[in-house]
């Protein structure tokens, strides 16, 4: 054996240290899987974890969001591929009960954020596992989960249900019906909510199912809704705004999340804003939007764009070359007319540009619409802001009346929630609540 051959041993070990394993499929990919697995061809791409065990290690730790922090992850965090939303009805009848539901979850939510099962089985046979197991052996996947309450949980009916009452922020109230909403009661509303997000599907439920699961004879689940936006990984490594299923850019004129100044102006709950135990976490508004995609795909481009305001497939503003060009909705046409509509979304949406909320939407299809027998498909808009009274309402209350998208779209589900502050370890997540 040549002194060549003998060091071949430990090329797996070298590797492993200086090549990630999503580097390594890169290279398989390329045609270097024979390389990694013998000229056979008889090996399987999934071995190659084996060979660079501390590869595998280094990818987890890549896709992990810190759970514990000033702010609940999940709002400024980048947007993953995937969310899974649960909107929840409490059947706890004590306070001391909804405050170990909420211990429970925040030891869960921890847990799962970094790559872990939600508790170590018993070793009993004959008794349930304590994890779901259906994100075994997936990474983390950057999953965040973000936790909010919905103003029932403070009253219902009239009865102050855990000694909340005077703890309700004004800014927590049930959302105006706006004109044209057809909602349905099953997408509405909810005590509490568990956002759950991922570049894996199956981690963003195994999340939610296995809070679900914690959460039995506390709460229930109200309604639910899976989401999902192009993947970053493998359909685009670009970090472009993503689109929605009418094929626009949605999100561009988001308020830069690593600006403390304007995250604090127009997203984070501030000191005087309302009771102390909501500052630094924000307020959830949930739309459930059905987009009529039959009707929009008859569309001419020249309508869809002055529908929205923007190009296609630049995202520019009409009139403008960049997606990220400012507005500039004085801007006429040689024929007089504005470039960007009166009725379009861009210009009512934006209006005078001081109202910005912090858009965190993704696309659903869930099959077919029996009632008409089209794609059930749209949008789970999901949007934070400061104060909704003074963003989301008057947006949306110009949106309702005036927008040329209304044609193509029907407002289906609402609901708003209180999105908590972050929590520190040893904390739980609501603790400011209940103090």
């Amino acid at each position: 054996m040549t002194e060549q051959s003998k060091k071949q041993p430990e090329e797996p070990t070298f590797l492993s240290k200086q090549i990630s394993r999503r580097d390594m499929l890169k290279i398989a990919g390329a045609g270097g899987i024979g390389l990694a697995l013998g000229a056979s061809g008889a090996g399987s791409l999934l071995t190659m974890t084996n060979l660079f065990p501390e590869a595998a290690e280094e990818d987890k730790e890549d896709e992990t969001v810190p759970f514990y922090g000033a702010h609940q992850a999940g709002i400024a965090t980048p947007m993953q591929n995937h969310v899974y939303f649960a909107a929840m009805d409490v059947t706890a009848e004590s306070r001391s009960e909804l405050i170990q539901l909420f211990q429970d979850w925040t030891k869960a939510a921890a847990l799962m954020t970094a790559g872990k099962p939600v508790g170590e089985n018993s070793g009993n046979d004959f008794l349930p596992p304590k994890d779901t197991g259906e994100a075994a052996e997936l990474s983390p996947s950057n999953l965040t989960i973000t936790f909010g309450v919905g103003p029932t949980l403070f009253v219902k009916d009239g009865k102050d249900r855990f000694g909340l009452k005077r703890k309700k922020p004004g800014e927590l109230k049930e959302l105006p019906k706006f004109p044209l909403d057809a909602l349905d009661e099953k997408w509405c509303g909810g005590d509490l909510c568990i956002q759950a997000c991922a570049d894996d599907a199956q981690v963003a439920f195994h999340a939610v199912r296995n809070l679900v699961r914690i959460a039995r004879g506390k709460a229930t689940i109200r309604w639910a809704q899976a989401g999902f936006q192009r993947s970053k990984q493998a359909a685009s490594s670009k970090k472009d705004t993503p689109r929605n299923l009418f094929g626009f850019k949605d999100g561009t004129v988001n308020p830069d999340v690593h600006n403390a100044k304007e995250m604090n102006r127009y997203v984070w709950v501030q000191p005087g804003d309302g009771p102390n135990w909501l500052i630094n976490g924000s307020y959830l508004v949930v739309r459930r939007i059905q987009m009529h995609i039959e009707v929009w795909d008859r569309s001419s481009l020249r309508d869809q764009e002055e529908t929205f305001g923007r190009h296609k497939a630049s995202g520019a503003p009409l009139g403008q070359k960049d997606e990220f060009d400012p507005l500039d909705l004085k801007k006429k046409r040689p024929d007089g007319q504005y470039y960007i509509p009166v009725d379009s979304h861009v210009r009512l949406a934006h209006h005078d540009g001081t109202e910005k909320i912090l858009r965190r939407s993704y696309s659903y299809a869930d099959g077919m619409d029996p009632k008409t027998g089209s794609l059930d498909a749209g949008l789970l808009f999901m949007c934070y802001q400061r104060k909704p009274s003074r963003q989301f309402i008057p947006i949306q209350s110009r949106l309702s009346q005036n927008d040329k998208l209304n044609e193509y779209i029907t407002h289906r589900g609402s609901a708003i929630f209180a999105c908590f502050p972050g929590v520190k370890k040893g904390g739980y997540i609501g603790e400011s609540l209940f103090e």
